[in-house]
């Protein structure tokens, strides 16, 4: 393994045209509507996790169509609240598995909404969200063309739908004081990069090694996965690739960057073939709020590791120190 995509310099500097469609806004606006014209439902029901310093609630909410979405909360027990929450999203193919997958923001003092992937948890963590809309056009195998052929039909226009709808259920409950900083890994942080471009009130973003951003790129330098889904995809369908492509213009994590205020943390693995450096520049150099980026000169895609979580632990601690002072005190 060795660097292969641009040079660290230009890296900093990669600003490419966006490819955005005029009614982006638009698309993304009726939406969300169409999703909040369904109530969100939120239940949050206590469950014995076996862990002694977090309270845990197995959450249900209702997301894009109306659908069950599938979440946990973990609050910490021994500590006055309410918390400032982290809303986490995971990274391709796992699903929420159980709650001591998932200790450390709770552990730190704050409250954590973890939300299951609809469709997904099957390749290395267990999920428990169907996707019941899921369209039988044709498609490679995985996530990423499911839907291609139009933005409508799109499956992350659904799991975006519900990633938003997971910082309202987050919201609704009484042991979370409204401030949301979203985070994820992956896919987990081009999931939090879009939740950033369509929710304009966040404290802060997490994306880590974003996947799902700068595509077209993407499938042309890297044959990993997931983004070789996508090359496959056009190389059985040529007579599809422009429209494929201005399908995921709507899903881009770039275009979602330009419209995001939130102060941000990326970070990005300079030897990573899953999510090349280039894409990840890309949402990063067009991100339009408060940022920084830590670079793993040679690192892959395993999101830093230890390192990595120490940096998003003192991100958390810098944005909401007041919180931890009076948590501690």
């Amino acid at each position: 393994m060795a660097q292969f995509d641009m040079p660290p310099d230009r890296l900093r500097t990669y600003l490419p045209d966006r490819q955005e469609p005029p009614d982006f806004d638009a698309f993304w606006q009726r939406t969300l509507e169409e999703a909040r014209a369904h109530p969100l439902d939120a239940e949050f029901v206590p469950i014995d996790a076996g862990l002694a310093l977090q309270d845990v609630y197995d959450v249900s909410f209702r997301g894009w169509g109306g659908h069950p979405i599938k979440a946990w909360l973990l609050v910490p027990r021994h500590l006055p609240g309410p918390f400032p929450c982290v809303v986490e999203y995971i990274g391709y193919g796992g699903g929420r598995g159980f709650p001591a997958d998932w200790l450390l923001p709770s552990a730190a003092g704050y409250a954590h909404l973890v939300m299951d992937t609809r469709g997904q948890g099957s390749a290395w963590q267990k999920g428990d969200t169907p996707d019941p809309d899921a369209h039988g056009d044709p498609q490679f195998p995985g996530f990423l063309t499911r839907g291609i052929q139009h933005q409508e039909r799109h499956y992350y226009r659904r799991v975006f739908t519900d990633a938003v709808r997971a910082v309202e259920a987050a919201r609704a409950h009484p042991a979370v004081d409204g401030r949301i900083i979203a985070m994820g890994g992956s896919q987990g942080g081009g999931i939090a990069l879009a939740v950033a471009g369509l929710v304009d009130d966040l404290d802060g973003v997490i994306a880590d090694q974003p996947f799902l951003c700068h595509y077209r790129r993407a499938s042309e330098i890297t044959d990993a996965l997931p983004y070789s889904e996508l090359a496959r995809y056009c190389a059985a369908h040529p007579d599809h690739i422009e429209q494929a492509f201005a399908t995921l213009s709507y899903l881009d994590g770039v275009n979602f960057a330009v419209r995001a205020s939130a102060p941000a943390l990326f970070s990005v693995g300079l030897m990573d073939m899953t999510c090349p450096p280039s894409t990840i520049f890309a949402a990063y150099n067009h991100y339009a709020g408060p940022k920084d980026i830590t670079v793993w000169p040679y690192n892959g895609h395993d999101i830093g590791g230890a390192f990595g979580r120490q940096a998003r632990l003192r991100f958390l601690h810098e944005r909401w120190a007041a919180s931890v002072v009076r948590s501690q005190g």
